[in-house]
């Protein structure tokens, strides 16, 4: 397994591969079983894996976790090389931004609701570097779990709009024995917050069941998880279609449910795809 740091290393080894597929993993680091999820599924479909891992500056706001966000960087590379990569890209800010970046913003409309708008700023920095990612790997293929499922459907009509040629694989939510949804941030819930995380899957269980029943309307099964959620303090609870509009009633095979809260000072996010 090789290790590069810089986009002229990284570059060199790219133009090494001539007629091999390229699976590409983006990760910040602290990888679990969700990312090792993608490292597989990369590995399995393509000649060479490439994974990244950047703790992205430009997708954090002010006050959120940039400082205190979790790095093992001795753990990642083992797993990484246990899971069969072939080059781990680990940059530098330094290497990867200058003073004089061109503007990258998300759409006006989808990149500004419900993650976007909590969180003003922060997919215009995801897709700043995932263009910055795939420009260099220039991969068959990158891998994205769909728990982030507002960054994934950024990140496809970045990749559309702007006609590039790698091919965006969405994969499915790595759960834990309990249900909560993996998640690097995982690491700063204590005992009792954990038990408070699990809401968050078992809201979304309960308005599938309501779903399996027949009920469709939005308001209603929204407003049952909230009760589910009471808790917690919830930032939204939404059910959107796969392009990301907001529904009135849910559609079966086009709908997504999504749901964020914090937990004690730990902000989490979940989803089901319906």
């Amino acid at each position: 397994m090789i290790q590069i740091t810089t986009p002229q290393e990284l570059r060199q080894y790219r133009k090494s591969i001539h007629y091999e597929t390229i699976g590409f993993v983006p990760t910040m680091g602290a990888l679990h079983e969700g990312h090792i999820s993608l490292i597989k599924q990369s590995v399995r479909e393509n000649d060479k894996t490439i994974v990244s891992i950047f703790v992205n500056p430009t997708q954090f706001l002010p006050g959120e976790d940039l400082d205190a966000y979790p790095r093992k960087t001795e753990a990642d590379l083992k797993i990484c090389q246990l899971a069969g990569v072939d080059c781990v890209f680990m940059p530098t800010t330094k290497a990867i931004y200058t003073k004089e970046e061109p503007a990258l913003k998300a759409p006006k409309t989808t990149g500004y609701i419900l993650e976007g708008y909590h969180r003003p700023g922060h997919f215009d920095g995801v897709l700043q570097i995932v263009l910055k990612l795939l420009n260099l790997t220039r991969p068959t293929r990158a891998y994205f779990g769909k728990k982030d499922a507002q960054q994934l459907f950024l990140i496809q009509n970045m990749v559309q709009t702007l006609y590039l040629t790698t091919e965006i694989v969405p994969c499915e939510i790595v759960r834990e024995h309990d249900g909560l949804a993996l998640s690097s941030r995982n690491v700063y819930l204590s005992d009792e917050e954990r038990k408070h995380a699990l809401l968050l899957s078992r809201s979304l269980k309960r308005a599938a069941k309501h779903i399996i029943e027949g009920e469709r309307d939005a308001t209603k099964i929204k407003t049952e998880m909230m009760e589910i959620l009471s808790p917690t303090k919830v930032e939204y609870v939404e059910i959107v279609d796969r392009n990301f509009h907001l529904l009135h009633e849910v559609e079966i095979n086009n709908s997504i449910i999504l749901v964020a809260a914090y937990v004690g000072s730990t902000r989490l996010i979940d989803n089901m795809w319906i």
